[in-house]
């Protein structure tokens, strides 16, 4: 989106790997070294920090990273916009709202919150510039989540997938096209900074719609879902590193867990992208379309 409006654009992975195009320069560079990425973000209006380091590391690596992006955005005085999610507000009463305050329930959220208190800071006191912007869980094509991760493959295969989640509970579910068409709004708009936004959303789809939707989509027989029980869960981290990293946020499946976008859409015109389209596109991707 950036290059095809003219932007010049650098782009930081620790490979140095991304898109080809003539206006993108790849840079390969570890974003939680503060030199090396000042060094990177010299003379650029604006940095966007849309990574992380893996998950069963957020807790270890996510400060370093996040001192980082505030220690960037100082010394270049680029607006700082990050990539957030949901896990700061802890086990929703409601739809979440950006006015919300962050009350994390688990290890990952108070990291992040933590992350975002610190940028907030730095903002107050004139230091940087900065928003966050947060989205529930991806759909859209590449995305990874809980349901692409863990529902999708299964699905794809024309098996029974056991899911651990109230499959029936509304859950919100967010178009990676959304998610950049939000960061680029919320960077070139000096109003949005020193606050949060929820990325405009579609209304909610229970797991068990979307599976089914999945399947006609795809042109299979109907989804195959059950619920896998809390317990079985537990007993899968035990063994399974990636399955234990999940145990601490059931909460998100287990009842709804909804937001309320409204205050984005009306405030950047954005309409969200259908479910519909966005998981489409998410199937197109993982059968190695389009």
């Amino acid at each position: 989106m950036l290059v095809d409006r003219g932007e010049e654009v650098k782009l930081v992975t620790r490979s140095g790997s991304g898109p080809d195009h003539p206006a993108l320069t790849k840079v390969a560079a570890d974003a939680s070294d503060p030199a090396a990425l000042s060094a990177i973000v010299d003379g650029a209006s604006t940095l966007l920090s849309c990574g992380g380091p893996p998950y069963r590391q957020w807790i270890s690596h996510w400060p370093a990273l996040g001192a980082s992006l505030v220690a960037a955005a100082e010394k270049s005085g680029a607006v700082l916009v990050t990539t957030g999610n949901l896990y700061p507000y802890g086990a929703p009463d409601g739809p979440m709202r950006e006015q919300d305050p962050d009350r994390p329930n688990s290890a990952k959220g108070k990291v992040r919150a933590q992350v975002w208190a610190d940028a907030l800071a730095a903002h107050r006191a004139g230091r940087i510039r900065t928003a966050e912007v947060r989205g529930s869980d991806y759909l859209g094509a590449g995305a990874v989540s809980f349901f692409t991760v863990g529902v999708l493959p299964g699905l794809l295969k024309g098996k029974q997938v056991a899911v651990p989640a109230d499959l029936d509970a509304p859950h919100s579910w967010t178009a990676v096209d959304d998610v950049a068409r939000t960061l680029l709004a919320v960077a070139d708009d000096e109003n949005a900074w020193g606050r949060t936004w929820l990325v405009p959303t579609a209304p909610p789809v229970s797991i068990r719609d979307l599976a089914a939707d999945t399947a006609r989509l795809a042109g299979l027989p109907a989804a195959r879902v059950t619920t896998m029980p809390g317990a079985v869960l537990w007993l899968g981290g035990l063994f399974s590193p990636p399955v234990k990293e999940i145990r601490e946020l059931q909460y998100q499946f287990r009842r709804p867990f909804v937001i309320d976008s409204t205050q984005a859409e009306e405030a950047f015109g954005i309409r969200p992208v259908p479910t519909e389209d966005a998981l489409r596109a998410t199937v197109d991707a993982a059968r190695g379309g389009s």
